[in-house]
């Protein structure tokens, strides 16, 4: 009955009353709405305030939802999305790149909460996916390798790189199956005989006897060019060494040299050019530089090695050589001291400009010219001297009568700050303009002048404002030289010629020094100092002159401008050259005619001699000596030659 009551009340009310609650309503849910997307999105700017990102994400979408139309809303809702999406996204990656998956999946878990067309994320949990499959794989590689089944390790670890070719431990397995895999080659073969102890004594024997016992003993073949004298005499003592040293100081005692031809076979000829072309192998290489440049390391090479063939491309920035193995080890030495990145600097500049002015205008501006003109006539005639000659004081006009009196001073202080970081390599200019660019219009008269002859106008730009040239110079000892240059400029004036053409007048403020500073260190350059003091007065002759009073009778401005330019610089090393150890920078490189390296002079354990019959033999004191796991040492059987008897020829 009550509801029948208030039903029937209100049809009762006018027309206008029923529309004015029917559009109430929903400016009410509206109010409402909007109170609620207010309140929500504060409460999501104090969530993600806490880093409560998911929570707040929540309380800006709901305030989004409430209020579709808002901007703000919408905007904070995205920043903070983006903004911790970006976050995650990258602890995710780098703890993906440390070989941590797990709480790199959770965070690219979390991204996609909030986020689910996250693409960046999407591609996170199918690389975490893969890296889990290419783990495995890997461990049944790594087995497979240990089982010295190298086919099956080698196809799975080649099948990783193709999906993944950037993985590490795929590239790391390849090579140690293919060094397992690969051909022996002659001087590896050749490493442990080289070092089979030796003592040997010989005094004008025949080379190829000598060549003979070092052959039984190491298990050498030899064989000799044509022109080789085997017959040939030859000394030599050496106690404790290797077979390699024997060898070495053999070929170079007389004028000969050898090539490796196999796992145990060396030819021997003789040192001169026209062998060496014939029997003297090659080798290409290839370097690949990352910092150097092609054309400095291709001369680098012809320098110091001589070499001939060497092929640059300086698109790819790679060097080719084509020279003896021997050269083409001394040239991967120089190229690793020479491709190294150059060092770089950050300067940190600011730069402040102080302007002050002031300007003090006291006085009374009293006219200083009378000008006295009849009026015209009633009638608006011209003037005539009979008409002059009856003017009277009614009939005579005074103008140009008017005082004006000045009381002003003014006051100005200006800071124009610049604080520019720029990255500078070694050695290399780098240029910071602050100002603009005033045209300078310059006309051109062809022959014949402006009648007969035509002009052309030309633009150029000039640069007022503030220059500042810097050229770092890096020292190993992380010190930083650098060469300032500083120019300020101003516009002062403009100039119209005689043909109309606009001409700049511009006041300049330079200075240039160098600098040494170590890194980090500060250093402030100030005193591009310019002063301007300026009076100027318009004062009646004679009173005003006088003191006190004559202020009265007079008016005068004094003005005076402060400019001053600060400078303060500090380096920032970011990478420097680092020293190479003495090894890479000091090496042996042969002689002159041969880069062959001299035999390995490791102090070894002495040789234990056979004893001769019926004696037994001392025993050997010990001695430190690193150990050789090519060859054991043992006893050496040398064939001596007594000094007084020559040794039979063969």
């Amino acid at each position: 009955m009550a509801s029948h009551r208030i039903g029937t009340r209100c049809l009762n009310l006018p027309p206008w009353r029923r529309l004015a609650r029917a559009a109430a309503a929903p400016l009410i849910v509206l109010a409402l709405a909007g109170c609620a997307g207010q309140a929500a999105y504060l409460e999501g700017n104090s969530l993600v305030e806490k880093d409560e990102i998911e929570a707040g994400l929540i309380k800006y979408r709901q305030a989004v939802d409430a209020q579709p139309e808002n901007p703000v809303f919408r905007a904070a809702y995205l920043r903070a999305r983006d903004r911790a999406a970006t976050r995650l996204l990258d602890q995710a990656d780098r703890a993906l790149a440390a070989g941590r998956p797990a709480p790199a999946l959770q965070d690219y878990q979390r991204v996609l909460g909030f986020d689910p067309a996250n693409e960046r994320a999407r591609a996170g949990l199918r690389l975490i996916e893969m890296d889990q499959r290419h783990a495995r794989a890997m461990e049944e590689a790594t087995a497979a390798f240990e089982r010295k089944e190298y086919e099956p390790a080698r196809a799975r670890a080649a099948a990783i790189l193709i999906e993944r070719p950037q993985y590490e431990p795929a590239r790391q397995l390849l090579l140690q199956v293919a060094e397992k895999t690969a051909a022996p080659v002659a001087e590896t073969g050749l490493s442990a005989a080289y070092k089979t102890p030796i003592s040997i004594e010989f005094r004008d024997a025949p080379l190829k006897q000598v060549l003979d016992v070092i052959a039984r003993r190491s298990n050498l073949n030899f064989i000799f060019d044509k022109d080789v004298k085997t017959d040939q005499k030859t000394s030599i003592f050496l106690k404790n060494s290797t077979v390699e040293s024997a060898i070495y100081y053999l070929m170079v005692s007389n004028q000969l040299d050898y090539q490796v031809m196999d796992g145990n076979t060396l030819l021997v000829y003789q040192n001169v050019a026209t062998k060496l072309k014939e029997y003297q192998e090659m080798t290409v290489k290839t370097f690949f530089l990352a910092n150097a440049d092609a054309k400095v390391v291709a001369n680098t090479l012809k320098t110091i090695l001589k070499s001939r063939d060497v092929v640059i491309d300086e698109k790819l920035n790679l060097v080719i050589l084509r020279d003896n193995p021997e050269a083409i080890k001394l040239a991967a030495k120089l190229v690793a001291l020479q491709d190294v990145a150059e060092p770089e600097v950050m300067l940190e500049v600011e730069i402040l400009e102080i302007k002050r002015s002031r300007l003090l205008e006291l006085g009374v501006s009293w006219p200083t010219t009378l000008t006295l003109a009849p009026l015209t006539t009633p009638g608006g005639g011209p003037l005539t001297l009979d008409t002059v000659r009856g003017l009277g004081r009614a009939d005579i006009g005074l103008s140009s009568l008017s005082t004006t009196i000045t009381a002003r001073k003014t006051d100005g202080d200006s800071n124009t700050l610049a604080n520019p970081r720029i990255r500078v390599r070694n050695k290399e200019k780098a240029k910071i303009v602050i100002g603009d660019k005033v045209p300078n219009i310059t006309t051109t008269l062809s022959s014949g002048g402006v009648a007969n002859g035509f002009s052309q106008e030309s633009i150029t730009y000039l640069d007022v404002g503030l220059t500042l040239n810097v050229e770092p110079t890096i020292y190993l000892n992380n010190e930083i030289g650098i060469r300032v240059g500083l120019t300020v400029s101003s516009l002062l004036d403009t100039i119209t010629t005689a043909s109309g053409t606009t001409a700049y007048r511009i006041g300049n403020r330079e200075a240039s020094t160098m600098l040494q500073l170590k890194d980090g260190e500060n250093q402030v350059l100030a005193g591009l100092i310019n002063n301007e003091d300026r009076s100027n007065g318009t004062k009646i002759p004679g009173v005003g002159n006088l003191p006190v009073v004559g202020r009265l009778f007079g008016r005068t401005a004094d003005g005076a401008d402060r400019t001053e330019i600060v400078l303060s610089i500090t380096p920032h090393l970011i990478r420097n050259i680092q020293r190479p150890p003495a090894s890479a920078s000091e090496f042996s490189a042969g002689t002159e005619t041969s880069f062959r390296r001299r035999p390995d002079t490791t102090p070894r354990a002495p040789v234990v001699m056979p004893p001769s019959p019926g004696v037994r033999a001392p025993t050997p004191a010990p001695v430190q000596a690193p150990a050789i796991p090519e060859a054991p040492a043992a006893a050496v059987t040398p064939v001596p030659v007594p000094e007084t008897t020559p040794a039979p020829e063969q």
